[in-house]
């Protein structure tokens, strides 16, 4: 599954997490037909190293939320319910059905090349569309990759990174300098970079800069409450868990941070029930008409073993039951994120998992026992 790929999406590298006891778990009273299952599964979770972990899962029947684990490393308190979170790469969905309204709205295409809007930024911007900016065929260069510039981990990233405020345009030009990794068109990388770019055409075309275009659009007519842009906000509002990285062997909780290196590539804050809301109201049509909706669902090959695909800021999934589903995953330090929803966006699935240590040795079986939690939502349990 894609989410073992996690580290790319916001973060680059692997990461893991040491092993902690079990909480007590909790669950709603109405549940939807997976619930026992799933809260094995996420019981499973914790049991692989992950701190605590928060699910809510919707089909015909119901609504089910579970939780395992705790909500800060000493155990102290459980994993709150519906808390809020960083969703990493998840992030990218929601910029991408902006870009796709403001397609929808003539204002922008999505062959136009990225030089139309935002002239001299990158290289070769004439060559590069819109639509190979969204769905990672740019060939553009992962600033991430600068470790000198930007490292993401260690006291390193302590330092020089954890509350420093980034531009998009700084870190999209020094992303440019780099020789890309193929011509625009033939070929396909996971570049951070292409969404950064997306929220600047974002702010070019309305004057408005991305975050404020999401709230207008997004999550004020969803009534997504709990879901906020952060912009210059280090802290993560309302009940929350905690995430974690281990520097120097000692766990440093990582929760406080300025997201403004990961922008509109992977910086927002949500809850299991908004994500399923807004992914519920994005593949049932409310948020695209047909035709963009439809371009967004066009996807393009990625190499994955898991056989996922890429489309715009959305990925499709085909899962070991023969079910396919669509979402978005995300990593950011300290939280690690899935979503997936049925094509007609009827059946949910959104985890939130806190971590120990993002970069720890784990963090695969980790995300491996994450993997299991979503099957079963739409595979039932093994």
């Amino acid at each position: 599954m894609r989410v073992s790929n996690v580290g790319v999406r916001v973060l680059l590298s692997a990461a893991t997490v040491m092993s902690v006891g079990l909480a007590p778990a909790a669950h709603a009273a109405t549940t939807a037909t997976a619930g026992p299952g799933l809260q094995r599964s996420l019981d499973a979770v914790v049991a692989a190293g992950a701190v605590g972990v928060q699910a809510e899962a919707v089909d015909e029947r119901g609504v089910w939320r579970g939780t395992s684990g705790s909500a800060r490393l000493d155990g102290s308190r459980p994993v709150p319910r519906q808390g809020r979170f960083r969703i990493g790469s998840t992030t990218k969905t929601f910029t991408a059905t902006v870009v796709l309204q403001l397609v929808a709205e003539r204002r922008i295409g999505l062959d136009d090349p990225v030089g139309r809007h935002l002239p001299g930024l990158v290289p070769d911007g004439e060559h590069i569309t819109v639509r190979q900016v969204l769905n990672h065929t740019s060939g553009l260069r992962e600033y991430l990759e600068d470790a000198e510039a930007y490292p993401i981990r260690g006291q390193e990233f302590l330092d020089e990174v954890r509350f420093t405020r980034f531009s998009p345009e700084r870190l999209v030009r020094d992303a440019a300098r780099k020789e890309p990794y193929f011509p625009p068109g033939e070929g396909w990388h996971y570049s951070n970079t292409n969404y950064l770019l997306a929220g600047l055409i974002i702010e070019r075309v309305t004057g408005r800069p991305y975050g404020e275009e999401v709230r207008r659009r997004i999550i004020e007519p969803l009534g997504l409450g709990n879901t906020s842009v952060p912009g210059g906000r280090t802290s993560v509002p309302g009940p929350h868990a905690h995430g974690y990285m281990r520097v120097g062997g000692r766990a440093v909780d990582i929760t406080r941070l300025d997201p403004s290196w990961a922008g509109a590539a992977g910086e927002m804050i949500s809850t299991t029930g908004d994500l399923n809301r807004f992914f519920g109201a994005l593949l049932g049509g409310r948020l695209l008409p047909p035709a963009q909706l439809a371009a967004m669902k066009t996807t393009v090959p990625t190499g994955s073993p898991d056989g996922g695909a890429d489309g715009l800021g959305l990925m499709r999934l085909p899962l070991p039951c023969g079910v396919t589903v669509w979402g978005k995953d995300g990593g950011i330090h300290g939280f690690t994120t899935q979503s997936l929803h049925s094509s007609d966006g009827r059946r949910h699935i959104s985890i939130s998992v806190n971590e120990a240590d993002f970069f720890g040795e784990e963090y695969p079986q980790v995300i491996a026992a994450v993997q299991k939690a979503a099957t079963a939502a739409f595979c039932g349990p093994e």
